[in-house]
């Protein structure tokens, strides 16, 4: 369950940091410490039932919020605008690689799967692996194309 918070986690904020820091309402890493708040929240609301699926809310609350906040942190216009890229352009099963330059972090990005959902969105299943300080991640997702043209990631 912890390796599928953190990969949602990071998955979520790879999207919604960048939406944060185009409306210029938040930081990325406040706009990363609620969305990681957020999506561990939820996680953990999927977790027992009674008071124990509160506790594990909480927990999922709190650390989703400090991964997000620390995501947030290192994910900047260019992470954001590679992963756009990665998700409308980038073929099935090739991976699509960059480094950051002034954050060092690395992000190698693998859209697995394209398909329209019930809505008729467009979609993307994807694999990322990103080295953050030092510190290796592996993330599993789906994103789909909004209407104004951004990608959000739906789980």
């Amino acid at each position: 369950m912890k390796t599928q918070i953190v990969a949602l986690s990071l998955a979520g904020l790879m999207a919604l940091t960048g939406c944060t820091a185009h409306n210029n309402w938040a930081t990325r890493e406040t706009g990363g410490t609620l969305a990681g708040a957020a999506l561990g929240g939820y996680l953990g609301s999927q977790v027992g039932e009674g008071q124990g699926q509160l506790a594990a809310t909480a927990v999922g609350v709190v650390l989703g919020g400090m991964l997000g906040r620390a995501v947030g942190q290192s994910m900047d216009q260019t992470d954001r605008m590679q992963t756009a890229q990665a998700l409308e352009t980038g073929r099935t099963s090739q991976s699509y690689a960059w480094r950051n330059p002034d954050t060092g972090a690395q992000y190698n990005m693998t859209p697995t799967r394209t398909f329209r959902d019930n809505g008729g969105q467009d979609c993307r299943d994807f694999t990322t692996k990103a080295v953050l300080d030092g510190r290796h991640q592996a993330i599993n997702g789906t994103a789909c194309r909004q209407p104004d043209g951004t990608w959000a990631v739906v789980r």
